[in-house]
């Protein structure tokens, strides 16, 4: 069979401790890296780059930041609307900042694009922090209704405090135009959707790596020490308000970006309303579905959630059935729930958990044992 590791031997630590220790995982790997990188920008129109790839690789990044919250740590979170609004109205201020007027400069200059999405990262970490607080008290159900308080706040403050939005008198605003290189326009409405979804689809490769090798180290295993068992984690020495906070630190980080990248590379504009309670749910189902505690189980709840009300609109056409849109609007919730009934009961580990089950499998056939 070609998915054996018969033969693969390690000689080191390093060799043996490695993400993909099995040559063909490897090579699945950067395969899947080339195609992403090389052939899907030759082959995906426009459609496909603004509607399906952007925002999929956005929710990725938002459903990984939670799946480190809530899957690994252990802490339940409905606030992730609230973090990606702080990132994306962070991001705005960064993005607008006179440098060289703060400074008494002639010419006006502007932070870097890169700098601009690691501080509202930053800054949401910071925020995160202020709200995972309680968390040192409470958990549980009660901690959810905590982060769902921070939801509504976080929203609140947006609309009331003009300064957010420059004063603007609409309190819709949208993203300046900004280069990555020169010449290179990643946001604005001069934005090549290729450009943006090749920057985006760096950014998500290393949280991706980031998030996949803190996991291995020991803060990681803290988060899932804490998760199991907090009591048996201080009483071995792990101090939980420290690793409590640096899991909604991290977490908050990345629906930082994710909120950011939300506003600047998908819909180009910033506003509250674009990250009601609707999304923090949305981003919950895609862990629930995708794989509690799985980096893997994070894209594929982003892409099962992203595509399902593409097939659900598509579909029946292709079949020639004449469906109003809003029996397929109803069907979407009604699968949605179905799922997360059936992946609770049957499988609580999620798609993750059946794709591994799948290589194992994989691994052993045609034997039985």
């Amino acid at each position: 069979m070609f998915y054996r590791e018969a033969g693969q031997f390690k000689a080191s630590y390093a060799a043996d401790q490695q993400i993909f220790p099995i040559r063909q995982d490897r090579i699945a790997y950067y395969t899947l890296l080339a195609v992403a990188f090389a052939a899907v920008p030759m082959v995906a129109n426009e459609y496909w780059m603004a509607t399906i790839l952007i925002p999929f690789l956005v929710m990725s990044i938002a459903a990984l930041g939670l799946n480190i919250l809530t899957g690994y740590a252990g802490q339940l979170s409905l606030g992730t609307g609230g973090f990606m609004a702080t990132g994306a109205f962070a991001a705005y201020k960064l993005s607008t900042w006179d440098i060289g007027a703060t400074f008494g400069l002639a010419e006006p200059m502007h932070l870097h694009m890169v700098f601009v999405f690691l501080g509202a990262g930053v800054i949401t970490a910071a925020v995160g922090v202020l709200f995972g607080m309680p968390s040192l008290r409470i958990k549980g159900f009660y901690l959810a209704v905590a982060t769902l308080a921070a939801q509504f706040f976080l929203l609140w403050l947006f609309n009331k405090v003009p300064w957010f939005t420059n004063y603007s008198t609409s309190g819709v605003i949208s993203a300046p135009p900004r280069e990555l290189f020169p010449g290179v326009v990643i946001t604005g409405p001069m934005a090549h959707p290729v450009t943006k979804y090749l920057f985006l689809l760096s950014l998500v490769v290393l949280l991706a790596l980031g998030a996949k090798n803190i996991m291995r180290c020991h803060l990681g295993r803290a988060w899932m020490a804490i998760r199991d068992m907090d009591i048996a984690a201080e009483i071995i020495g792990i101090r939980p308000m420290r690793t409590k906070l640096a899991a909604f630190a991290l977490s908050s980080f990345y629906c930082g970006i994710a909120g950011a990248a939300w506003a600047f590379l998908y819909t180009g504009s910033v506003e509250p309303l674009a990250f009601s309670i609707e999304v923090s749910f949305k981003v919950l189902f895609m862990i629930i579905i995708g794989g509690l505690g799985s980096i893997m189980g994070s894209f594929l709840g982003a892409a099962f959630i992203t595509l399902l009300p593409v097939l659900l609109t598509n579909g029946p056409r292709l079949l020639g059935l004449n469906i109003p849109v809003d029996i397929i609007s109803h069907l979407e919730f009604m699968i949605f729930g179905a799922l997360i009934i059936f992946f609770l009961i049957v499988e609580p580990h999620g798609l993750a958990r059946l794709w591994q089950i799948a290589k194992e499998k994989l691994r052993l056939w045609p034997f039985p044992y």
